[in-house]
């Protein structure tokens, strides 16, 4: 039994993984962006060989550095662990370095330490990461093991921007004993202390540390750096108790958080919000935008159009570019103004298109896009090309021939599919006007037209049916996923 716990402290199960199959792709996109995961060799001050993925944009952003989190794994754990955090901060350009502790998944080494040879493995990857000009700030993340490798080099190195850690213990020996308690091994508490000091020399022998010397509390009031604690109120492993020793020892900036949950679980959202906003302000990423889409993003919200990752985002761009300058002498009031926040779907149905016809003809090679027939024409091919993607998304756009059911409910849903793009993309004029009236209400119409006085000039009505072309151009470039029922 007592070598059975000895593995459990310095032997515990081993993650063998394969880093294509767990890892994030080699080259990956999240949240509209792109990335890419430079896997690397790092040697510790023992000759063992760490394993190790750091997590980049793609392209790298020139002459701007960006900060870096070093995520840290439990005792049982490998650097996959780190892919929730990958997904928090990338997107706030933070970049993610990750590990293989000596012991631990890949790397070499035959046994962990819980945070104490764990130190000097950390302290080769941040060496590794300061001579790198690409990043600036540095900040820790540590869970369970990887919580206490990160207090403990913290306290040796006070220039890391910030630590989260979450379900450290306070001191091994306190752990083991509870854990006889939580195991229910039936000793008395003479012969369970005589065992722990049998332990002692066990692994003081095999993993070269001493479990007495394991001890955060010794080192918390020591340390200055802004902190974030968190612990799982339901955790019998660590018990939540261990998180507050120390939160009351530490002497710099600090916050705790409890959740529901025990050890292992997976946080929940309200945790994950805390640590990308703790990191976002501690350790300062600059905000950068990527080349085509974020040029859309920067000016303007995007708002109910769906864009999808085969939409032509330079064209997107150049309309919208066309519409800040736009002037018309169409209509007797001039265009309002356009404000940045507005959303384009808004932006498209309230400003008069006139400045990109020419951009627009280009775009058809060379065509006459004035004529009214040529306008006409392209209209209902592209009301018929509209009709025949399939959408991701059956409730909002109903359900086209190519997903089944009868031919009368495939041209119903298709006709359903064709009015919500023209509620989406063209003026409450033009829909009125199309709109079939009682016959009390054309006679008002005709009143109200004939005591006008200005009748609505060709122009106008050719600018509406630009718009109204536009839109849809923008709609077509939608990419729909198809669907199929299981």
């Amino acid at each position: 039994m007592i070598d059975q716990f000895i593995n459990f402290v310095i032997r515990p199960p081993r993650a063998d993984y394969n880093p294509e199959q767990y890892l994030w792709e080699r080259d990956f996109t999240l949240a509209g962006k792109s990335y890419k995961r430079q896997d690397l060799e790092l040697r510790n001050a023992r000759g063992h060989a760490l394993q190790c993925s750091h997590y980049l944009p793609s392209p790298f952003p020139e002459n701007t550095p960006l900060p870096c989190v070093i995520y840290c794994h439990g005792n049982s754990g490998c650097r996959a662990d780190a892919n929730e955090a990958a997904v928090i901060l990338l997107p706030s350009n933070i970049t993610v370095f990750t590990l293989d502790f000596s012991g631990s998944g890949l790397s070499d080494g035959d046994y962990v330490s819980l945070g104490w040879h764990e130190r000097d493995d950390l302290k080769v990857v941040v060496s590794y990461l300061r001579s790198n000009k690409l990043i600036s700030r540095i900040g820790l993340w540590g869970r369970s093991m990887g919580a206490v490798t990160s207090l403990l080099y913290g306290a040796e190195d006070p220039s890391i921007a910030g630590m989260v850690l979450d379900s450290a213990f306070s001191d091994l020996f306190d752990l083991m004993m509870e854990l006889v308690d939580v195991y229910k091994i039936r000793l008395p508490k003479f012969t369970v202390k005589v065992a722990v000091q049998y332990m002692r020399r066990v692994i003081q022998k095999k993993a070269k540390f001493d479990i007495m010397e394991l001890n955060c509390l010794k080192v918390a009031s020591k340390t200055f750096i802004p902190a974030l604690f968190g612990h799982g109120s339901e955790d019998k492993f660590i018990q939540p108790r261990h998180s507050d020793l120390i939160f009351n020892s530490y002497s710099g900036d600090k916050n705790i958080i409890k959740f529901d949950g025990d050890h292992n679980s997976s946080r929940p959202q309200f945790y994950y919000d805390s640590v990308s906003i703790f990191f976002f302000n501690v350790l300062h990423p600059p905000q950068i935008s990527s080349a085509n889409s974020s040029k859309v993003e920067k000016y303007y919200d995007l708002g109910g159009l769906k864009i999808g990752g085969g939409t032509d985002e330079s064209l997107l761009y150049e309309i919208i570019t066309g519409l800040r300058s736009v002037t018309t002498d169409a209509a007797s009031s001039s265009a309002p103004s356009i404000l940045a926040t507005k959303p384009v779907n808004e932006l498209l149905s309230e400003v008069p298109v006139t400045s990109i016809v020419d951009s627009m003809a280009n775009r058809e090679n060379g065509l006459n896009s004035d004529d009214p027939s040529y306008l006409q024409d392209k209209l209902n091919v592209l009301s018929e090309e509209c009709c025949s993607y399939t959408s991701s998304n059956r409730e909002s756009w109903g359900r086209c021939s190519s997903l089944g059911g009868s031919e009368e409910e495939s041209s119903a849903d298709c006709t359903s599919h064709q009015t919500t793009l023209e509620v989406l993309a063209t003026p409450i004029r033009s829909i009125q006007k199309s709109s079939s009236v009682p016959d009390k209400d054309e006679k008002k119409k005709k009143k109200a037209a004939a005591g006008a006085k200005k009748p609505r000039g060709e122009k106008l009505e050719k600018l509406e049916a630009l718009g109204k072309r536009l839109r849809l151009c923008i709609m077509r470039h939608v990419k729909h996923r198809r669907h199929l029922s299981s």
